[in-house]
C-alpha cells in the first residue's frame, strides 16, 4: 500500500495542494529492500543540493534519513520511495519569501520482474535547470505522451541548440561501443544510478558528446534509474540496438553488486 506524509505526520489535503498548485520543489527517488538503499548517501547528498539551489536552504540530513527509514515496510518489501522537498508556505504572487521547506515522503511498491527494452524516439528538448531533479515535470511527461501516441515507449532528449543526446524523460542514457562505455555529455541530471554504475563497471568508459544523428555507430543502449537499474534500449527513432548485447549483463552485475547502504 502506498504511503505519504509530510514531515513525518499525515499529508494533509491543504499542504498537498500548495505543492500541486505552485509546482516548485525537488526530489530524489530511490529503490528501498530489505531496509537499504544504493546510494543512499548521494540520494541526500541531491537533496541537499538542490534545496541550496532553489530555496537557499539547508536540508537537515538526519531528519530526511529518519522519514525515508519511517515509510519503509517493516517486512523489508521492496518499494519506491519519493522524497520531494518543498515549502507550502510560498505562494504564487511572492515565491522570493523566505523559504522553510519540509519534507513529503511517499512510497509505492517496487517493481519485482525487470521490465522489457524500450523502444525510444528522439525530441528537441532541454529541461529548465537540467542539474537539478525538479518537480517541474510537465515538459518531460508532454513529450514522452507524444512519443507514446506515435507508438513509442518513451522520449531521449536531444539539445536544440548542438544536436547532442542529453537524458532520457526519467533516466540517464548510456551508449556501448564493444566493451567501452560512453556516456554523453551535456546539460542533464547527474543520475544517482548513473553514478554507481560508472563506478563499479570495470570496463573502458568515457563521457563525451554523442550526437543524435550518429547513434548507429554505437552496438547497444541502455536507461539507468533508481527504479529499474540497467534497462536495455531497443531502439532510438530508426536505429535498432542489441537488448541482449553481453555487456548489458555485465553492466547489471555491476549494479547487482553495488553494496547498498542501511537507513
Amino acid at each position: 500500500m502506498a504511503e505519504i506524509e509530510i514531515d513525518g505526520a499525515p499529508a494533509d489535503p491543504a499542504r498537498l495542494a500548495a505543492l500541486g498548485l505552485l509546482n516548485y520543489g525537488h526530489f530524489t527517488t530511490l529503490r528501498a529492500e530489505a531496509g537499504r538503499v544504493r546510494g543512499l548517501e548521494l540520494h541526500l547528498d541531491r537533496l541537499v543540493r538542490d534545496g541550496r539551489t532553489l530555496f537557499a536552504a539547508e536540508l537537515d540530513r538526519v531528519a530526511a534519513r529518519e522519514r525515508i527509514r519511517a515509510v519503509l515496510p517493516a517486512d523489508g518489501a521492496p518499494v519506491i520511495v519519493r522524497v520531494t522537498g518543498y515549502d507550502p508556505e510560498l505562494g504564487l504572487e511572492r515565491p522570493g519569501g523566505p523559504a522553510r521547506p519540509g519534507l513529503l515522503v511517499t512510497t509505492r511498491p517496487a517493481p519485482t520482474t525487470a521490465p522489457g527494452p524500450l523502444r525510444v524516439r528522439t525530441a528537441a528538448y532541454r529541461r529548465e535547470l537540467p542539474e537539478v531533479k525538479h518537480v517541474g515535470l510537465f515538459g518531460l511527461v508532454h513529450q514522452r505522451r507524444m512519443a507514446q501516441l506515435d507508438g513509442y515507449d518513451d522520449v531521449l532528449l536531444v539539445d536544440p541548440d548542438s544536436g547532442r543526446v542529453t537524458e532520457g524523460a526519467t533516466w540517464n542514457v548510456g551508449f556501448l561501443d564493444g566493451r567501452r562505455l560512453v556516456w554523453p555529455d551535456g546539460p542533464s541530471l547527474p543520475g544517482v544510478t548513473a553514478a554507481l554504475l560508472a563506478g563499479a563497471y570495470d570496463g573502458p568508459q568515457s563521457r563525451e558528446p554523442v550526437e543524435a544523428s550518429g547513434l548507429d555507430r554505437f552496438a547497444a543502449a541502455f536507461a539507468v534509474n533508481a527504479g529499474v537499474g540497467v534497462r536495455p534500449l531497443a531502439a532510438v527513432d530508426g536505429t535498432a540496438f542489441d537488448p541482449a548485447h553481453p555487456v548489458l549483463a555485465e553492466l547489471r552485475a555491476a549494479y547487482q553488486g553495488i553494496t547498498a547502504d542501511v537507513v
